[in-house]
């Protein structure tokens, strides 16, 4: 948090681009030193590449994720005039949004959720609660206290009896719940899909929980283009408002299937904004690839 605070103060008083020049120094340091993340990015990039990473692209990766981290501040203090950002599929958002039944917007640890703060500029209108689990939301927390305490984020912690209540209160309410569904606590279901071209596992959770809830989901990310560019993209996902019960799981396999089909279209599109730093791949012991 030290570090946090130092870093920030750094950012709002010299500025972006000097700020920037840190970032080099942070992505060398884990490139060197970090050999559990170098390996993780490694064997992403040979995926996601088809062909052996150079070192040249492991400090890209590594960049990338340093830069839509160090954007955070800027993007939590408002600052959206300093990026250009690029809109695809916000009519369909619109859309879904007049329709006041509140809808799931599902990213993944895949560019940067955190832009979907620069649509209130010109949509207010358009309110947001984040679903995370307790650990993490607390952390988010403290995180988002140290960049601006002025900020408060609609944070919904996963795991108490009351949750799901209030999710589905914010739905009723016109709000937009967004999840990151590449992810989940040892707990939750995984169940294998077809990712760049090899079996991985993504958590059952999130889809479950809006095909119990009966409401539209959304895909998004925020992909990072390098400089202050990010194109934002909304594509349609699943829509369980009239899914029966009975045809539940069957929507719920395809919605997973779809997710996975839009991860590995946009990681191969932007590929250094994939930031699981971690063997993706690596299966439960007796999981059956799909």
């Amino acid at each position: 948090m030290v570090m946090l605070r130092i870093m920030t103060w750094i950012s709002l008083h010299l500025g972006r681009r000097a700020s920037r020049l840190i970032l080099h120094g942070i992505a060398g340091y884990f490139l060197l030193f970090s050999p559990h993340s170098r390996s993780a990015s490694r064997a992403y990039l040979l995926q996601v590449l088809g062909r052996q990473p150079k070192w040249s692209d492991l400090y890209r990766h590594f960049f990338s994720f340093a830069s839509t981290i160090h954007d955070r501040i800027y993007l939590v203090n408002r600052r959206f005039d300093l990026f250009d950002f690029e809109l695809h599929g916000t009519e369909l958002l619109h859309k879904l949004v007049a329709e006041g039944r509140g809808l799931f917007l599902l990213g993944a640890h895949l560019g940067s959720f955190e832009v979907l703060r620069s649509l209130g500029i010109a949509h207010p209108e358009l309110r947001v609660a984040m679903v995370m689990h307790e650990a993490h939301a607390q952390k988010v927390n403290a995180i988002l206290g140290v960049i601006n305490p002025a900020v408060m984020q609609d944070i919904i912690a996963l795991g108490k009896i009351e949750s799901m209540l209030t999710v589905n209160e914010r739905l009723d309410a016109g709000y937009l719940v967004g999840m990151l569904a590449d992810r989940a606590p040892n707990d939750d279901t995984m169940r294998p899909v077809q990712f760049l071209g090899s079996a991985a596992c993504i958590p059952e959770g999130p889809f479950r929980m809006a095909a119990l809830l009966r409401r539209p989901v959304l895909f998004m990310t925020g992909l990072y283009l390098g400089g202050n560019r990010y194109r934002i993209h909304f594509d349609e996902l699943a829509d369980f408002t009239g899914t029966p019960r009975s045809e539940r799981n069957t929507v719920v396999t395809q919605a997973m299937t779809d997710y996975a089909a839009l991860l590995d279209r946009y990681c191969r599109a932007a590929p250094y904004n994939w930031f699981n730093f971690f063997d993706f791949w690596q299966l439960p012991a007796g999981t059956r690839p799909p």
